[in-house]
This record gives C-alpha cells, structure tokens and sequence, in this order.
C-alpha cells in the first residue's frame, strides 16, 4: 500500500514538473495546456508570480495587444507644373507697297486766234483767248502745243499757204512770250483748204482767218 502511494506521488510530480516546463506564458493551464484556469465569472484566467502583461496568454486579462499597423502618412502629389506658354511668333509686318505716282489725267485745250485781212498779227480778241489757255496749262506736264494756221479763200493756193504758216509761228512766239517752252510748240499752215465757214461772205473769211491751238499734257490725279 506504502508503495502504492509512494508511486502515485511521483507521477503528481512528473507530471507538475512537465506542465511547469511546458509552460510558455505566465497564465495558470492544466495538464493539456489548456487556459482552464479561470475565475469562471469575469473569465480572468490565473497568473503566477511571474506575470506580465507581455506575459499573458493571448486570450487572457490584460494581454499586450499587438499594436496597429501605422497608417501611412498621406502621399502628397505635387501638382504637375503648369506647361510652358507656348511662345505664338508675332506675323511679319506686310510690306509697305512702294509708292505709286499718281495717275495722270489727258487734257486737251483748243483756242482760236484771229487775224485781219492779209495780216500775221495776233489780235488783242486772240491774245486774251491765249492768256486764259496759258493760265490753263500752269501745273499740266506739257507734251506739245500744236498751232495750225489757216486763211479765207482771198489769193493763191501758194500765198495762203505762206501766210497760214505765218499766222501759227505768230501765236508761238506770243506763248512762248508767256512763258511756254519753244521745243513744246508745233506749227503748221494748212492754208485756205479747211474752212470753218462760207468765203462767200466777210464775216464767214473772217472766222476762216484763224490759228487753232490744241495743247496736250498730263495732270497728275489730286
């Protein structure tokens, strides 16, 4: 019997002595390594002497819990930079188009002068009408003066002729007086062959005996 009970002393102990070294926490188990041992109603399981909150079972009061994954600080994006402006090359003046002389205008004056009788002389009724034609021409660009002489029917063919020149180089030399350039007058005698009027009469011969002045020139546009 002394035996016996000598022998279940020693499986208590082994078996103690193996729970003891089993034990990894600092939390009372059994001998299956079960937490039983707890106080049944607010479920706090047993420490040892040796306990710790980081000693304790995982389930059990006061157990360290593990602590939260850290949140990451927020990754702040710089904005992207704003693009270049984009840099538009101002267009190329338009050429200035070069100066045009202004157009010019034709102008054509016609004069008559008149004469007496067998006479070369212009008349004063002549000279006023070729004043206001040298008035006229002031700021024309000149090309030419044509002075054509003619005579009534009175004569020969020959003298007429003679004489019609005469009357033209007449009225040249009284523009030329005023101031027109010599090499911009032209004369010519037509003698009695273009008559404006009836020779039959003397006031028809005397609107014969005439000197036509045509001028030709340019006047620049205003």
């Amino acid at each position: 019997m002394k035996n016996l009970n000598k022998l279940a002393l020693i499986v208590a102990a082994t078996a103690f002595a193996s729970a003891a070294s089993a034990q990894s926490i600092d939390n009372w188990r059994n001998g299956s390594s079960e937490l039983v041992w707890k106080n049944g109603s607010s479920e706090l399981c047993w420490r040892d002497a040796n306990w710790t909150p980081a000693t304790a079972a995982k389930d059990c009061d006061g157990a360290l819990k593990p602590a939260p994954a850290p949140v990451p600080a927020p990754v702040v994006v710089a904005p992207p930079p704003p693009p270049a402006p984009v840099v538009v090359p101002a267009p190329a003046p338009a050429p200035v188009p070069a100066p045009q002389p202004p157009a010019a205008t034709k102008v054509t004056y016609a004069a008559d002068a008149f004469f007496d009788f067998n006479k070369a002389v212009v008349k004063a009724e002549g000279k006023a009408k070729l004043d206001d034609l040298v008035g006229k021409i002031k700021g024309v660009n000149l090309e030419v003066i044509i002075a054509v002489g003619h005579t009534d029917s009175v004569g020969t063919d020959a003298y007429n002729q003679k004489l019609s020149v005469a009357r033209a180089e007449a009225v040249k030399a009284y523009l030329v007086s005023k101031g027109v350039e010599k090499n911009r007058v032209y004369t010519e005698g037509k003698g009695e062959k273009q008559p404006v009027a009836d020779n039959k009469t003397a006031e028809g011969r005397a609107k014969n005996r005439r000197v036509e002045i045509e001028v030709v020139g340019t006047r620049a546009a205003m």
